[in-house]
């Protein structure tokens, strides 16, 4: 409750955004061979840009997976500046291909 007092005096606004990427594992013949793929993504994301990352769907199909990605930012430009890079390391991954993309966003005004 005090954190919450102690922002409307700052006049502070917290941006929040939740992604999800849906993935293609085209080379991927066994679960155990998908999880080798969407691995390395989900490490890299959650140690490089210090976000909350998890596989989130598909994770009984061979070739198909969807990681959702969370983020909170004080600014809205460093929320955006975040979520590019985030895809673009996304799309950019070995053994994976990037399907689609769906971004949901927060912006809540605490005053």
């Amino acid at each position: 409750m005090t954190t919450v007092v102690a922002a409307r005096r700052d006049n502070r606004c917290v941006h929040a955004a939740a992604v999800c990427f849906d993935l293609h594992v085209p080379e991927s013949r066994s679960l155990k061979a998908k999880r080798a793929a969407i691995r390395p993504v989900v490490d890299g994301l959650r140690h490089r840009f210090k976000v909350s990352v998890a596989e989130v769907d598909h994770l009984d199909q061979w070739q198909r997976s969807a990681i959702g990605v969370a983020l909170v930012s004080g600014t809205s430009e460093h929320l955006h500046d975040v979520l590019d890079s985030v895809e673009r390391f996304v799309d950019t991954a070995a053994d994976v291909e990037l399907v689609g993309v769906e971004i949901s966003y927060l912006a809540e005004d605490v005053r």
